[in-house]
């Protein structure tokens, strides 16, 4: 990097710029993204806030552990396709994380700035130039190595089968990925709504695969339609088992069979994804009536109120059992709920569900909690109070209480470690599994986490499985 002057303490007194949003009275009437995002002048301002700490706390912060100081700098000189390919050589898709990633308590959560007011907009800057860039030029298309010989099978299209089908074709492997449903992108196709990324920019991602020569084969359940055995005898040298974990976490209570109550990814899948792509017992979407509760705390609950707003209701309340002190969601998505009308409500969870003749749900009720001791995830336990039950009218809920992993692999696959009701076992730093030649990575094998650790993990387990592939051609 150039040698570069760095006044830090005239950078500290820059005035922030926030990034231009759509206003909530005109957002909440349609699916559009909300984030406008900045301009060339814009960007340069607000990338001359970065203070180039030798620390380099930010990208330490970054799962990805992109280069944020040399890219604030390039966009402040005006550089933007240069910055765009700095996030690129640690990231396949910065347009994605930019959007979505929670930078509050990632990168622009630990910057000094914070301390004494807003920390530059790093998100909403890395998304900037990756879109100038694409928008300019296309989508970059990496150079491929000499091909190998060597056939990989990835499963599952989200962002850790992305990551490293990307990343094994740039080696010059030949990359097949195997997808349970119609179209590639996983989560970032068929869980995160539209207003926080655009479908279409999903779907360019996986052309661009296409063209870089990664083959997609779509509606293919591996551990039901074809076995890891199988691919193994059709001469694939290595699989990645990508497949994350989304089958939403049940509730018991009373009433929950009820017409009207919903799970949050149901919910979603109804709303949000192209109806061409969904399978045809989903496309119907949701009447939800004016009044509809979100049970939950995540940044699937958020999503689910945003979602329920541009639905027509017109009483969305999320009613979360601990304080907001405890709540896993990302604060600005929350704000952005509240902007557009939903309330929040602590302290409280349901207890069951009531409906009318038609056996359709018609009203809900609550407990009021207070919170106890820590328990293992070191949030403090919420206690029911005896005797605070009430009871509100609701005409849908969505119970957004996280989700589990999809335990059709590793119940199909012999010899293939499982934990925590199908969790699967595997090397934190290669994604090397119990049978040799898979490998494992994202949320399969973390729980449900963000789409920048998954892009991590899928982009480890490539370089180990190269690693792999180059001892197989050793021997």
């Amino acid at each position: 990097m150039p040698e570069r002057t760095v006044d830090r303490k005239a950078r500290m007194k820059i005035p922030h710029t926030p990034y231009p949003e759509r206003p909530p009275e005109e957002r909440v009437h349609d699916f559009g993204e909300v984030a406008i995002g900045y301009d060339a002048e814009t960007a340069r301002l607000e990338a001359s806030r970065c203070l180039h700490c030798p620390e380099a706390h930010c990208s330490k912060a970054c799962p990805l552990h992109n280069d944020i100081s040399e890219a604030m700098w390039l966009i402040e000189e005006g550089d933007f396709i240069a910055a765009a390919n700095v996030y690129r050589r640690t990231s396949p898709f910065p347009e994605f994380c930019g959007r979505v990633c929670p930078q509050e308590r990632l990168c622009e959560g630990v910057c000094p700035h914070g301390k004494r007011g807003d920390a530059p907009s790093l998100g909403k800057l890395e998304m900037f130039v990756a879109d100038y860039q694409r928008k300019t030029q296309g989508w970059p298309i990496p150079e491929i190595a000499a091909r190998t010989g060597h056939r990989v099978a990835v499963v599952g299209a989200g962002p850790a089968g992305i990551a490293a089908a990307e990343s094994l074709a740039r080696r010059g492997h030949a990359v097949t990925v195997f997808e349970a449903a119609r179209a590639g992108g996983g989560l970032l196709m068929y869980g995160i709504p539209n207003f926080k990324l655009d479908k279409t920019l999903v779907q360019s991602k996986i052309d661009m695969l296409q063209r870089l020569g990664v083959e997609f084969v779509f509606e293919t359940r591996v551990g039901k339609d074809v076995t890891v055995d199988a691919l193994v005898a059709q001469g694939f040298d290595a699989v990645f088992l990508g497949v994350g974990a989304n089958v939403d976490a049940p509730l018991k209570a009373q009433g929950v069979d009820l017409k009207g109550v919903y799970q949050a990814g149901e919910y979603l899948l109804r709303t949000n994804p192209p109806k061409a792509i969904v399978p045809e017992n989903l496309r119907e979407v949701p009447v939800v009536g004016k009044r509809v509760a979100v049970i939950g705390g995540g940044d699937t609950a958020t999503d689910c109120l945003r979602t329920s707003l541009r639905l027509g209701a017109e009483n969305v309340v999320c009613y979360y059992r601990r304080t907001e002190a405890e709540m896993p969601g990302s604060k600005k998505e929350r704000h952005h709920a509240i902007e557009e009308g939903a309330r929040v409500e602590y302290l409280v969870a349901p207890v069951r569900f009531f409906g009318d003749e038609n056996g359709h749900l018609r009203a809900m009720e609550l407990q009021r909690m207070e919170l106890g001791e820590p328990d293992k995830s070191g949030r403090r336990r919420p206690v029911p109070i005896a005797g605070s039950e009430f009871t509100v009218d609701v005409d849908t809920v969505v119970l957004a209480l996280g989700y589990w992993p999809d335990d059709t692999v590793g119940k199909g696959t012999p010899g293939l470690e499982t934990h925590d009701y199908g969790l699967i076992t595997a090397d934190a730093q290669s994604g090397s599994t119990s049978r040799p030649g898979v490998f494992a990575g994202g949320d399969a094998v973390t729980g449900p986490d963000l789409v920048s650790t998954a892009v991590a993990a899928g982009f480890r387990a490539a370089e180990a499985i190269d690693r792999y592939l180059a001892s197989l051609d050793a021997k």
